[in-house]
């Protein structure tokens, strides 16, 4: 499963359902479903982002002499990840839902790898932006899996059972 989306697919039932949709242009049937699908996504959207925000960051020791000081910038770090944690619904060609983190939601001196990073329990940054001086913080590892799997078999059942309820309107 990729870091940056999570997918819930039951891709032939889904894309045949999204077909039939179309075919009788059944538009509230449609829109009532997508709801259904992003309710079932919430739940592992805000634990996403709430397992961001408390992530424990620990810093390697400073070497001796070497001094710390404030950042350059006002916003919290962990924050600023977890507000480009997005859901997306789509009932269309590829029907389904993702959970995924939006890059262009990333602020600019965040790169889009820091999840990547972040997951593997190991983060390398430059001090404040002065790439001439790095450093290294540590997590749990396979946070962002875990978090994941911890959700996948509710929203599986819940897709399926929004699945059978629209076939059963379609019938």
């Amino acid at each position: 499963m990729a870091l940056s989306s999570v997918q819930i697919l039951g891709t032939g039932q889904l894309l045949d359902l999204s077909r039939r949709l179309r075919a009788v242009s059944g538009a509230p049937i449609q829109r009532n479903m997508v709801r259904r699908i992003r309710r079932a996504a919430e739940p592992l959207h805000r634990d996403m982002q709430n397992t961001i925000r408390h992530l424990d960051l620990h810093a390697d020791r400073r070497r001796p002499g070497s001094h710390g000081g404030p950042s350059p910038t006002n916003r919290p770090f962990r924050a600023a990840l977890a507000e480009a944690v997005r859901i997306s619904v789509r009932a269309s060609s590829s029907p389904g839902a993702r959970v995924f983190v939006d890059k262009g939601r990333l602020p600019r001196d965040i790169s889009a790898g820091v999840l990547h990073q972040l997951n593997s329990g190991r983060l390398r940054h430059p001090v404040f932006s002065n790439r001439s001086r790095w450093t290294n913080q540590r997590t749990t590892p396979m946070w962002w899996e875990r978090t994941v799997r911890e959700h996948t078999p509710r929203m599986q059942a819940e897709v399926a059972r929004v699945l059978d309820d629209v076939r059963r309107q379609l019938e």
